[in-house]
């Protein structure tokens, strides 16, 4: 009879273990360990994410009943005291590190965007996750409620998330955006939330091209207007602007383009800015509307993964949490990148936990998840001696 490893020792064999250890030497987080490794650790956070556990007895009893599979997984039943202890004292930064190693494998066989171009397309938005103030103390965002805000580079090559800061629910998008790397060649997307003439500057002294919209009340003079008679029907004006308002023109006297573009979809017109006057104003329109990805992947994360129940109070153990589901992302993502079946997220993480701990051959279900089971390897596994 052939023998297949379960479907979660197989997921973690694409981590390292010698990375791991290496991670955790770094981040000293099995300092006064008393047994309960790091690697357990980061797996009963990793299983409580793929099955879909949002509370550390869900975890304990989840681990418990299938005990007898955990040997080749590497790890031993835990108790939830443990993992709440580990959880609020050991270093997220471990977490931190596996999630940028996975992140590597995960673009190295990612899809590239959709446009010609070929400079890198990202994403740059922040989302709010509600919480209980009396619980979370920390985390105060108005005089009666508390949340944490997520600041995200979102990478439109295969939708990869490739920068996460945690902030307090009160930190504005525009305190953050100075400490996202972008690099020269790099086209950012962002809304009008992140208005900052100053960032804006510093943006086009890299040579990073963005693209927003412009706030209502912005005053500009118009310089320049293109032929906008061959462009699509759907661009109302391209036209090249100098700022007006002192301040405005302190922190940003070069030039703009400023691109109304009509929305197909939705009959809406919407006025964009960008520092670039190379490409038409057809992309010019069609890379801001690629930013609404980034709404689908706060959308995806909060519906598919646990991010808006916590399974501790302190910073540290919400850092935990979301670095282990972004973590969990970039797995499926590399699972959907690898497999020749085509996978949805939402679909990947509801056959997922009852699947989880199936003997079959991981890229056999992946590829043909409705067959009954994995092929049999060939029944001579060796050569045979044969005597005349």
């Amino acid at each position: 009879m052939h023998h297949h490893n379960t479907i979660l020792g197989q997921m973690l064999k694409m981590f390292s273990r010698y990375e791991f250890q290496k991670a955790v030497s770094e981040t000293g987080t099995e300092y006064h360990s008393r047994g309960f490794s790091s690697w357990n650790h980061f797996v009963a956070m990793l299983f409580g994410q793929l099955s879909g556990q949002d509370s550390l007895r869900g975890i304990e009893a989840g681990l418990a009943t299938q005990s007898a599979m955990l040997y080749h997984t590497g790890i031993r039943p835990i108790h939830r005291s443990t993992l709440a202890y580990a959880n609020k004292h050991r270093s997220h930064e471990l977490f931190k590190k596996i999630f940028l190693a996975m992140l590597s494998k995960c673009q190295a066989i990612a899809p590239r965007h959709k446009f010609r171009f070929k400079n890198p397309l990202y994403s740059i938005d922040a989302t709010i996750i509600s919480l209980c103030l009396s619980l979370y103390d920390w985390a105060k965002f108005r005089t009666a409620k508390g949340a944490i805000k997520l600041h995200v580079k979102l990478n439109h090559s295969g939708y990869l998330p490739s920068f996460m800061v945690m902030t307090a629910g009160k930190v504005h998008e525009t305190q953050i955006a100075p400490s996202i790397p972008l690099e020269k060649g790099d086209v950012a997307i962002f809304d009008k939330g992140y208005t900052d003439f100053s960032w804006y500057k510093s943006l086009d002294d890299k040579g990073v091209f963005f693209v927003t919209r412009i706030k209502r009340n912005a005053h500009y003079r118009v310089t320049e207007r293109k032929d906008i008679l061959y462009q699509s029907k759907n661009i109302y004006s391209d036209q090249i602007v100098g700022l007006k308002g002192f301040y405005s023109k302190q922190r940003y006297p070069q030039r703009l383009r400023r691109v109304r573009s009509k929305d197909p979809d939705t009959g809406k017109i919407i006025t964009i800015l960008t520092n670039n006057f190379t490409w038409s104003a057809k992309t010019i329109a069609k890379i801001y509307k690629e930013r609404w990805q980034i709404e689908l992947f706060f959308k995806s994360i909060k519906q598919q993964l646990k991010v808006k129940s916590f399974v501790g109070t302190s910073k540290n153990a919400l850092l935990s949490q979301l670095w282990v589901a972004l973590i969990t992302y970039l797995l499926l993502s590399y699972l959907k990148f690898k497999s020749r079946f085509s996978w949805s997220l939402y679909t990947l993480c509801s056959i997922l936990p009852a699947n989880i701990f199936a003997r079959r051959n991981l890229w056999d279900w992946l590829n043909a998840p409705f067959n009954e089971r994995s092929n049999a390897p060939p029944e001579m596994l060796q050569l045979e001696f044969k005597f005349c």
